[in-house]
Parts: C-alpha cells; structure tokens; sequence
C-alpha cells in the first residue's frame, strides 16, 4: 500500500499496516497494543512490532515535524522519526513517555544492539524532531527544537550498513494500549546541514 502526503515522496509501511489519517496538515499515526522497536543491549529478545511509515530517498534530506502524543500516555509510548535498513540495522528519534512521567526527548541508534540514550525532559507538550544527513556517506544527526526555528544537538551517528534506509514517521507504545502520534508542520528538504552544533 503506497501512500501520498504533501511534500514527501510515497510512503509506505515497512511492516504491517497501522491505523493513519491525515486532513491536509497534520498526520495522526496510531499504533496497535504493546509495539516498539527494540534490541536489547542486555541480550533480551529483539521486538519489532512497531511499524513506520517510511519512504525511499538517495541523496542529503532534512526530515523535520512538530509531534505530540495523545492523553492518557503510558509508559514508552512516542512519536518517532526513523531510519530502517533492516532488524539489526535502525534508528530512531522519539518523543517520549518516560517511567517517572515526564515526556521527553529519547534517541535509539541500532548496530546488531541498541543504543537507548534519554535526552532533555518536554514541558509544553509538542517538540519538534529532525533528522538529518552530513557530510559523509551515511552519517547522521539527531536535533529536537522548541520553536522549530533552533535546533539543539541530540547526537549524530554511522549507520553500519552499505543501503540507504528508509526514512519514517512511526507511533509505538511498547507497555500499553495503542499511542495516537500526531506530525504536523513536516518537512522535507533535499540538503543537508553544514553544523550539526551551531544550532541551524
């Protein structure tokens, strides 16, 4: 199933089909029960019933949206950007529902394991999220912002592989009830960032 939204290429899901809607400016992903991407680094079995709305691109992008999840959260739930090439070979920017109850910004870089790594806490209820490529072949970098306009430096990282993942939307909600993601404002440009610390 391929399907089109303003200024992205066609999408399609690179694991079963979820529940989507959009109404011409913001897209609402709601995932099924108890789905994540995971590879434990402490060796538990890796789960990957989550599902993303991705596309193909070749060249440099900027992949950025404003995300927020829908009240009552639980915990892990996110709205997520992804890169997928394959189960041991994935990463993901989220914004998330913490344990202690606090959304935050959360990063997962995927070699074989997961690199699970929890970035600032959110108070206003929305952040948006990019990724982008750098200079380099499969490099890239991580950034969260408060006003779409700053960009603050998540990380940046080397995909271990020799194919261009796919580029994504996703919602999960590893330990509940289905997570209703919203992604307005996306946007999509063919270029890349010249700093990935100077805050453009």
């Amino acid at each position: 199933m391929t399907i089109e939204l303003p200024g992205l290429p066609a999408l399609s899901w690179t694991h079963h089909e979820d529940k989507h809607e959009h109404d011409g400016k913001t897209l609402v992903l709601t995932s099924k029960d108890n789905v994540d991407w995971t590879n434990d680094a402490a060796g538990a079995p890796a789960y990957h019933t989550s599902t993303s709305l991705s596309f193909d691109n070749d060249g440099p992008f900027q992949l950025s949206a404003r995300v927020s999840v829908d009240a009552p959260r639980t915990t892990f739930d996110a709205a997520a950007l992804t890169l997928w090439v394959d189960e041991d070979c994935w990463a993901k920017l989220c914004f998330e529902y913490s344990p202690q109850g606090e959304e935050m910004v959360v990063s997962v870089v995927t070699d074989r394991y997961s690199d699970d790594s929890n970035g600032p806490v959110v108070t206003d209820g929305s952040v948006w999220l990019r990724i982008s490529t750098l200079p380099g072949d499969y490099a890239y970098a991580f950034h969260y912002s408060l006003d779409g306009a700053k960009w603050n430096f998540v990380r940046q990282f080397r995909l271990n592989t020799s194919a261009r993942p796919q580029i994504g939307l996703m919602s999960q909600a590893p330990m509940g009830p289905a997570a209703t993601a919203r992604f307005s404002e996306i946007t999509l440009l063919q270029n890349q960032i010249a700093d990935a610390r100077d805050g453009s």
